[in-house]
């Protein structure tokens, strides 16, 4: 009985084995856990989240002068630059597509 141990395999061969096939499976199921609770997550904050307002074919997404109104609010652009740029809009007329 030459090789009765499988080529020189010995029990702590197979002992390693069997503890590096049950991480593996265990790595495996804890990483698809992992993956659905990750997806339940970000689903359920796309479902929580408002819709975006209907779109008005007739006038574009964002007003300018809105736009510029946020960044005064916000103190990007200082009261002068504020009236300048509100001026500079409204003598224009606006940004125009063409």
């Amino acid at each position: 009985m030459m090789y009765w141990n499988g080529h020189g395999a010995n029990g702590w061969g197979f002992g390693f084995m069997t503890v590096g096939m049950v991480l593996f499976w265990a790595l495996l199921v804890l990483g698809i856990v992992v993956l659905v609770r990750h997806l339940a997550r970000t689903g359920a904050a796309d479902r929580d989240r408002p819709a975006p307002p209907p779109a008005d074919p007739g006038r574009p997404h964002t007003d300018p002068e809105q736009l510029l109104a946020e960044r005064f609010a916000r103190g990007e652009i200082d009261a002068d630059e504020y009236r300048h740029r509100l001026e500079t809009l409204r003598t224009a007329g606006g940004p125009r597509s063409g």
